[in-house]
């Protein structure tokens, strides 16, 4: 191809629709599973849902979780369990976003949201502490100044979690039983779910 052609297709391109996208102030849309930043969910009553267990941890396989349990005090509990999550860390720098963690909790306390794009500036700020992963008084999670928070992406965090929890029944597969989630309530199924569909007979007929 001579140099006449080659800025013919140059010139050409100039004139034909682009096929990027303008990152980041157009992003394309994220799927509803997706493994992003985590969240510490309470009851729709405010309570917290973390019971301090260290389940989370312990199958973490990057060691990247830090959680230390505590007994409620007496007159005010901050989980409906006798301990609650007294220390809660999650360091950025080593999480794989494998979701375990999040399959391994036995109260659907801890979730991902789709968030995945925020920046350090230093390394202390990759190490998320229980304040800055607890949802607020509104259900919602925080907004950290080097989080790029888009509409949405808060949105079915427990995607992922429902059909893996181990607090899960398999005879209740097919049918939405989890607990809510402040600001949120019952999230809607999923598909392939029905609210209506009844429980699989699980039990062994030759069983004595």
């Amino acid at each position: 191809m001579g140099y006449l052609q080659g800025f013919a297709v140059t010139f050409k391109k100039l004139t034909e629709d682009r096929v990027t996208t303008e990152y980041p102030e157009q992003k394309r849309p994220k799927a509803d599973r997706l493994h992003g930043r985590h969240v510490l969910n309470r009851y729709e009553d405010g309570m917290e849902k973390c019971i301090g267990c260290e389940l989370c941890a312990g199958v973490c396989p990057a060691n990247c979780i830090y959680v230390r349990g505590k007994d409620n005090p007496d007159g005010d509990p901050v989980s409906p369990g006798e301990r609650y999550g007294f220390i809660y860390e999650i360091n950025y720098l080593r999480c794989i976003h494998c979701d375990m963690c999040v399959e391994a909790c036995p109260t659907e306390a801890i979730t991902e949201s789709k968030l995945f794009e925020f920046s350090f500036t230093n390394r202390a700020d990759a190490i998320y502490t229980k304040n800055e992963l607890l949802v607020d008084d509104d259900g919602m999670p925080q907004h950290l100044p080097w989080e790029d928070w888009r509409p949405g992406e808060d949105e079915m965090t427990s995607g992922w979690m429902r059909a893996t929890a181990s607090s899960g029944n398999a005879a209740y597969e097919g049918k939405v039983a989890w607990s809510g989630e402040l600001g949120y309530g019952v999230r809607a199924p999923e598909i392939g779910q029905s609210q209506d569909a009844p429980p699989a007979d699980t039990s062994d007929s030759g069983a004595h």
